[in-house]
């Protein structure tokens, strides 16, 4: 297995993310309005979606291009590219 030189910068997004989401739902509790809410909703969103994209085109550019047979880089490219 290959180390990620991406993963200490996704760990530190989605600790940001899930920090942002215990905010979500302390806003909850106190009845803030919709559309702040919302808006916190959607930038946890993104962060995950962004982590989520670093780590498979990382894994798709670094881990699939190296070192692996053509049969075996297909089926890992099929498997990851699901959650794409």
């Amino acid at each position: 297995m290959t180390a990620h030189i991406s993963h200490p910068a996704i760990i530190k997004r989605l600790k940001r993310a899930n920090g942002h989401l215990a905010s979500i739902v302390e806003m909850l509790a106190q009845e803030r309005e919709c559309v702040d809410i919302a808006q916190q909703l959607q930038a946890v969103e993104n962060a995950i979606a962004s982590a989520k994209k670093t780590l498979i085109h990382e894994h798709i550019s670094h881990c699939l291009a190296d070192g692996h047979d053509s049969g075996s880089v297909v089926e890992e490219f099929k498997a990851i590219a699901k959650y794409l």
